[in-house]
């Protein structure tokens, strides 16, 4: 895909505001449109101009990043930025692409950024749902082809708005549809919803700190969110798993 995505900075630090700048203006698939200081000022901007991605700081005067989000009735795609790790749940909870903790270094900038590009292109692409398979995988129809998933490849499933993104292995798979008709597809003994935009399969779970599940993703150790809601049951799942 060649277009670009319209990007809004939302952030009360100048210099902040600039090192994202600087960021953004290195990549070719990034358009800055304005840049805010504060919550009035963003949804201004929003008003005005078709945003496809914003860049928005948790700790702003008068009314916080995730206060002013949750005042939006169709946000953009959001990517929290904050000098606080105590956000990071609260901001996958409302569904935010990524969360960059400040300092942000480029390279973790980049990361957060190709995660919003792969949504924006799935906007263009011909996805359709997941058709029936057997009793080790299931179908995708994707492109006019159909994919084969094999439930023992699956690492996590991932949930971004109206898609669900398939993580595998060897690659991903993406599908139109809601994580809980996906849910109800995939084995009860072999997958569990973690948050509301995560499912991930038991047996690929390296460990649990805290409220983070990790599991081994192309070499790298992957951090999920647990969601409150779903911590219990997970926690009395392994419990029974333990030797």
């Amino acid at each position: 895909m060649n277009t670009k995505m319209n990007v809004l900075i939302v952030d009360d630090e100048p210099l902040a505001q600039e090192i994202i700048e600087t960021y953004i203006n290195n990549m070719p698939s990034l358009n800055l449109i304005a840049k805010c200081s504060n919550a009035i000022e963003a949804n201004e901007a929003l008003r005005n101009n078709q945003i496809d991605l914003m860049f928005l700081d948790i700790q702003m005067p008068q009314i916080t990043g995730v206060e002013f989000l949750k005042t939006l009735q169709h946000p953009p795609m959001v990517i929290f930025t904050t000098a606080y790790s105590n956000y990071a749940i609260e901001g996958f909870e409302l569904n935010a692409i990524d969360y960059l903790l400040k300092p942000i270094s480029m390279d973790r900038f980049i990361k957060a950024v190709n995660k919003a590009s792969e949504l924006f292109d799935l906007n263009k692409k011909e996805i359709v749902e997941v058709s029936a398979g057997g009793d080790d995988f299931f179908f995708v129809k994707s492109d006019k082809k159909l994919v084969k998933v094999k439930y023992n490849e699956i690492l996590y499933v991932e949930g971004l708005k109206d898609y669900v993104i398939i993580r595998m292995e060897h690659g991903r798979v993406i599908t139109l549809q809601t994580m809980k008709s996906l849910e109800e597809k995939l084995p009860l003994q072999e997958f569990k919803r973690i948050h509301r935009s995560y499912i991930v399969g038991l047996s690929k779970i390296n460990a649990i700190d805290g409220n983070v599940v990790e599991i081994m993703e192309k070499g790298v150790s992957k951090h999920i969110p647990i969601g409150k809601n779903y911590r219990d049951e997970l926690l009395e799942l392994i419990d029974k798993k333990k030797l």
